[in-house]
């Protein structure tokens, strides 16, 4: 008999049993098939890339959005390695990924009240303006350099979460005057406990200054911010945990679009790299935003850690030449 859980339907562990190796063989898919093929990557006709883009897209939106991730941390590390884009497309292209996958998942996210664009507004803001330094840094740097430095980022990235402890409910005993200022507050509804749980922030300048950080790595690698937006969130302002991973898509939207800009005006995002991206990364986000009401984040969280680590180790090597 199928096991099942309280609302009858199948089990969180056996539906991702079942995603896992999918996603995985599409993944390795593109990179196997390049070395298996007689003239390797060139070889290979030219639709498959833009399809074998898409298919893969939509799996790490699926994943992006209950993990808080953002879909350009995932993106760039894992098509950065297995196809054979330059990086500098792949970054501009996981820039739009990022932010596109946010802007599908935003309206449902409001909608449900798991995200607030009060909180979202002045954070997105600092990251914004940072994130435009990073882009010009990361496009004046050498191609060795970025993926080293990438892969080393992605590695601490899969570490801070392992690290870090998140709490569901914090418990914020007061809030700060800025906060009070801007009217940052709101009330969640648990679906688990059927409870409305209000909630506001503390230490919003410290929090302003973190996403000024986060924006400027986000627009060196690429790989937008959601990985740090949901533990500064979570850890140092006191947002609930899904109220934070839900915001931290919104902030993805517009933090995302500056450094895209720039990305743009330099020729570095090419349509046949980002249109399948942003199509894949868009329609699983949409089903993403579902899922982050009925499957446990903290399930989605470790195999999103066990990606980065493997796309981390891969991106490393591939920056030193020792894996090509």
């Amino acid at each position: 008999m199928k096991q099942r859980d309280l609302a009858g339907k199948p089990s969180n562990f056996h539906f991702l049993l079942v995603l896992l190796p999918v996603a995985l063989l599409l993944l390795t898919f593109p990179a196997e098939a390049a070395n298996l093929a007689p003239g390797g990557a060139d070889s290979i006709a030219w639709w498959v890339w833009p399809l074998a883009l898409s298919v893969v897209c939509f799996f790490l939106g699926m994943l992006a959005v209950p993990a808080g991730v953002g879909g350009g941390v995932l993106f760039v590390p894992i098509v950065g390695s297995f196809f054979p884009f330059h990086l500098d497309f792949v970054r501009g292209a996981g820039l739009l990924v990022a932010m596109a996958s946010a802007l599908a998942a935003g309206p449902s996210l409001l909608k449900i009240g798991m995200a607030n664009l009060r909180l979202a507004m002045p954070l997105a803001l600092a990251a914004s303006i940072s994130s435009i330094a990073g882009a010009m840094l990361g496009l004046a740097l050498p191609d060795n350099v970025v993926q080293t430095s990438l892969g080393v980022t992605i590695l601490g990235i899969a570490t801070l979460m392992v690290l870090s402890k998140k709490s569901e409910f914090p418990h914020v005993q007061k809030p700060d005057a800025l906060s009070q200022v801007l009217g940052i507050h709101g009330v969640f509804h648990d679906t688990i406990s059927g409870k409305n749980i209000p909630w506001q922030i503390h230490r919003t300048p410290a929090g302003l200054v973190l996403f000024l950080i986060i924006g400027f790595l986000g627009g060196l690698f690429g790989v937008g911010a959601g990985w740090a937006n949901v533990p500064g969130l979570n850890l140092l302002l006191g947002v609930p945990l899904k109220v934070a991973a839900g915001t931290s898509s919104m902030i993805l939207s517009m933090a995302s679009s500056s450094a895209t800009w720039y990305y743009l005006d330099n020729g570095a995002i090419l349509p046949i790299i980002a249109v399948p991206s942003v199509i894949g990364m868009m329609i699983g986000a949409r089903i993403g935003a579902h899922l982050l009401t009925i499957l446990k984040a903290s399930v989605i969280r470790k195999m999103v850690i066990g990606i980065l680590l493997f796309a981390g180790v891969r991106t490393l090597l591939k920056g030193l030449g020792i894996w090509i």
